[in-house]
């Protein structure tokens, strides 16, 4: 454990917490977390989470951007659900992400978890870009991911880390629960 995981992980905390209580400021202090999380995961060679951060650096903007400035009246996205289909959809998105980016990491890389790093990867994206739109499925999506990811944290001794995972957990927990009772939920 160093002093930087310390910083980055009290920042995930803030970060979750703040997107559970649908603040916009959660994407701008996710954005600096990420951004720590990218060397950190570099530095324990995994690389698709390193990778990860670096995308969700991209999505934490997307998210700022979607929960401040769209829909029509300018104040920001509403907690809706998706259908069937879409869900359908991101979820073959993840499986097709993860045999890609699996097996770019087992054959050209030393990555210490390619497949089920991978696997996590892919299914992060999915879930966060669920988030930035308000979606509700995205909490149960990070629930199972993130119960995942403590146990590749404890493998990897990154046990702050890991205890963050399941910190996220139990907000992801809460997230669903409140999302789910917003009385502005769209059908």
């Amino acid at each position: 454990m160093s002093g930087l995981e310390l910083f980055a992980a009290a920042l995930g905390v803030i970060a979750v917490w703040l997107t559970v209580k649908q603040n916009p400021w959660c994407w701008p202090i996710g954005l600096v977390m990420v951004l720590l999380y990218s060397w950190i995961f570099f530095e324990v060679k995994l690389y698709s989470d390193m990778l990860l951060q670096l995308i969700y650096a991209a999505l934490q903007l997307y998210g700022w951007w979607q929960w401040t400035r769209a829909g029509e009246t300018r104040h920001g996205r509403e907690v809706s659900r998706l259908g069937g289909q879409a869900v359908a959809s991101g979820l073959a998105f993840g499986a097709i992400g993860s045999l890609l980016l699996g097996a770019a990491m087992a054959n050209w890389t030393d990555a210490a978890q390619p497949w089920l790093d991978a696997a996590l990867t892919a299914y992060s994206l999915v879930a966060q870009f669920w988030m930035a739109q308000k979606r509700v499925q995205c909490w149960p999506l990070w629930i199972a991911l993130d119960c995942i990811f403590v146990g590749l944290f404890l493998y990897k001794g990154m046990y702050l880390t890991a205890a963050l995972y399941g910190l996220f957990t139990l907000l992801a927990i809460k997230g669903w629960r409140t999302w789910r009772s917003d009385p502005l939920l769209c059908p």
